[in-house]
């Protein structure tokens, strides 16, 4: 289905895990994406970003926003997919079949932490690399990472350099990455490298996890969300009653 223009495959987890598995048995290279308010926002005035997320195989759902929005056009998504929970099914699952995982992303020292992490929680998972997010994206720095992720053979890729630069990062570099899954996880590096809080628990159960992470990251995120939320609302509502016509573009 479409909210406000943006596909979203109605995927739940077991059935994206199905897809990552025969992706990376048949030796694909894919980026599998994801859509929550921020996106459909940000795609409604970055055609490049939107043409990257039409042309993804996969966008899965990624917000409480999304689902709203497409129940307010008629529409139901599966529950959504959030990295900072799913990582801890995504990770045994990789274990579980024997895949491998590289996490790219976050400050220098994060990914390590994380890869520590993972590797205590979760025994017997192959993190085959790690590497933080603040290289230069084009260039001999470039080429390097891609050369040491390329050394490693990863089956998945876990991305965090935040949205849209990972999924532009992803699709760019997408012929020269020998890497079967891409993932492009914004915040996930730091929640599991505990850099970052994820917020008030009871804000989370209540599908308000927007506002919890503006509660922890206030100076980053306040745009995103007070200025995000009602334009993505005020998208929806006018889809729904006046077709797909845009007042803000």
């Amino acid at each position: 289905m479409r909210v406000c223009g943006v596909r979203v495959d109605a995927l739940d987890v077991r059935r994206l895990h199905a897809y990552m598995h025969h992706a990376i048995r048949r030796g694909w290279t894919v980026p599998v994406l994801n859509a929550n308010v921020q996106a459909v926002v940000l795609a409604r005035r970055d055609r490049e970003f939107a043409r990257i997320l039409e042309d993804a195989p996969v966008v899965f759902c990624d917000g409480s926003g999304v689902r709203l929005g497409a129940r307010l056009l008629r529409s139901e998504l599966p529950p959504r997919i959030t990295y900072a929970d799913w990582i801890h099914e995504l990770v045994p699952f990789l274990r579980d079949e024997g895949h491998s995982i590289y996490l790219l992303g976050g400050r220098p020292g994060v990914a390590e932490q994380a890869r520590e992490k993972l590797e205590v929680r979760y025994p017997g998972i192959r993190v085959v690399g790690t590497h933080h997010g603040f290289f230069r994206k084009e260039g001999p720095e470039n080429d390097a990472v891609i050369a040491e992720v390329n050394r490693v053979r990863p089956d998945v890729l876990l991305l965090g350099f935040g949205m849209p630069l990972q999924e532009k990062w992803a699709m760019a570099n997408l012929p020269r990455i020998d890497a079967r899954v891409l993932l492009s996880g914004g915040a996930c590096i730091d929640y599991v490298a505990e850099t970052v809080r994820r917020g008030p628990q009871w804000l989370v159960d209540h599908h308000m996890e927007w506002l919890a992470r503006m509660i922890v990251e206030p100076r980053r995120l306040w745009k995103r969300y007070v200025l995000g939320n009602p334009k993505f609302l005020l998208l929806v509502l006018w889809e729904r009653w006046f077709g797909l016509k845009d007042p803000l573009r």
